[in-house]
């Protein structure tokens, strides 16, 4: 009879303890904070992205959250166009010369770039709406991985290895983001950045 009360009382005191500790994490005000700041940053960077998006988006059956945030990693963080537009720039702007810097919305992340030997790819919507004709589990996979989904080699001038760390969260973003802007083909150019 004794063991069973003590092993009572310390079952209760585990519990208590759980209990104080499950509150008080409730009550952390830093908790709270930063809720708030994840909350107010999304949002700002949800508005950001649809402010900076330099084309048209087509929102028809798109999760508009991951579009606006889409945008604004793509947009602001991972630098796509210099590398997947040909030009990046429209004629008298680029920013590189001393100009304002304006996308060129025709070629917008129509690929095109040459780099060496290798070619960027075009990651605007094919005509079944899906970026580079590739559902969500292969870019997803292609971007973990390295692995170019068109003949299996490994992405070579694709900064994967960075952009491998990205949350799904972010992946998916950016995919929605990449499936919302107008299919695009590439122009003319020498390198990124034009």
């Amino acid at each position: 009879m004794k063991k069973n009360r003590v092993i009572l009382v310390v079952v209760l005191a585990i519990i208590s303890v759980a209990f104080i500790g499950v509150r008080t994490l409730a009550q952390n005000p830093l908790a709270n904070d930063l809720d708030d700041l994840n909350s107010e940053l999304s949002l700002t960077k949800i508005r950001r992205g649809f402010e900076i998006a330099p084309v048209p988006l087509n929102l028809d059956h798109k999760n508009r959250a991951l579009v606006g945030y889409g945008s604004y990693i793509v947009n602001t963080q991972a630098g796509c166009s210099d590398c997947h537009s040909c030009p990046t720039y429209e004629p008298g702007h680029n920013p590189y010369i001393g100009q304002d810097a304006k996308f060129n919305a025709p070629t917008y992340l129509a690929g095109g770039v040459p780099f060496g030997p290798f070619v960027s790819k075009n990651i605007t919507p094919d005509a079944t709406g899906k970026p580079h004709g590739l559902t969500f589990d292969q870019f997803r996979e292609a971007i973990r991985t390295g692995v170019d989904p068109d003949d299996g080699g490994i992405l070579q001038v694709m900064p994967w290895p960075f952009y491998h760390h990205m949350t799904d969260g972010d992946l998916r973003a950016i995919y929605e983001y990449l499936s919302a802007v107008p299919h695009a083909e590439p122009g003319t150019c020498s390198g990124a950045g034009q």
